[in-house]
């Protein structure tokens, strides 16, 4: 019955991630970014710790895709900043129940601006995943600009 449930939660990510896949358009010289949300997120990472082979899956359906994002602003140090699903106090660092899905590195395109913590923003760039390095976040928006600040 597991092995069921498994096998059909892998079908069902896979076939929701084919539709990231981009579509070739030779009238739209710009890629549309794909709206990210933190639920895509929290399948990736759920499906992850259920088959080693996922992070492959993940690779072509949405490493290097234009993405737009929304979340909360935390300051890491003076210069870097993760953007999360939760508020500062509802975050990863805080809470034992936020997983690695709930947050974001971020790297602008240009010089990062002064953000205050739990400012809520939402970010175009390009979607990361982090596979080789343990020590970094998983997720990253690279290339990253500000279109919408509350």
């Amino acid at each position: 019955m597991l092995k069921k449930i498994i096998i059909t939660l892998y079908v069902i990510t896979a076939l929701f991630l084919m539709g990231f896949t981009p579509q070739n358009d030779q009238n739209n010289s710009q890629e549309e970014p794909t709206e990210m949300t933190w639920e895509v997120l929290a399948n990736i990472s759920k499906s992850m710790r259920v088959m080693a082979n996922y992070s492959n899956t993940i690779k072509e359906s949405l490493h290097g895709k234009k993405i737009k994002i929304s979340g909360y602003v935390i300051p890491i140090d003076s210069k870097s900043y993760v953007l999360s699903k939760n508020m500062y106090s509802h975050c990863f660092f805080c809470s034992t129940s936020a997983g690695i899905e709930t947050i974001m590195g971020i790297q602008f395109k240009n010089k990062p601006p002064r953000l205050k913590t739990d400012t809520f923003i939402t970010l175009e760039g390009t979607f990361f995943y982090n596979d080789k390095n343990k020590d970094d976040w998983t997720f990253y928006v690279q290339n990253a600009v500000i279109t919408n600040k509350k």
